[in-house]
């Protein structure tokens, strides 16, 4: 066997390996289904009304008031 023809099925095996890399990295399961986008959405929408009620609140407002008031103090 010649070196050129060494030098092609020596790059052969390695397509043949980067191609099987390739396919296991590959795997049936690439991301989410509909369903588990529809339960993702559900939950951040659940979890950002719970975070806007707590934010919207009178003791949070009351209390980044009372801390943006004794910064102001602080720096009078």
């Amino acid at each position: 066997m010649d070196q050129q023809s060494q030098v092609e099925e020596r790059d052969g095996r390695r397509v043949a390996r980067a191609r099987r890399w390739a396919a296991a990295r590959v795997s049936d399961e690439e991301g989410m289904s509909t369903a588990e986008y529809a339960v993702g959405t559900v939950a951040a929408c659940a979890f950002a009304a719970v975070l806007y009620q707590v934010v919207t609140g009178g003791s949070v407002v009351a209390a980044l008031g009372e801390l943006v008031q004794t910064a102001l103090t602080t720096l009078a």
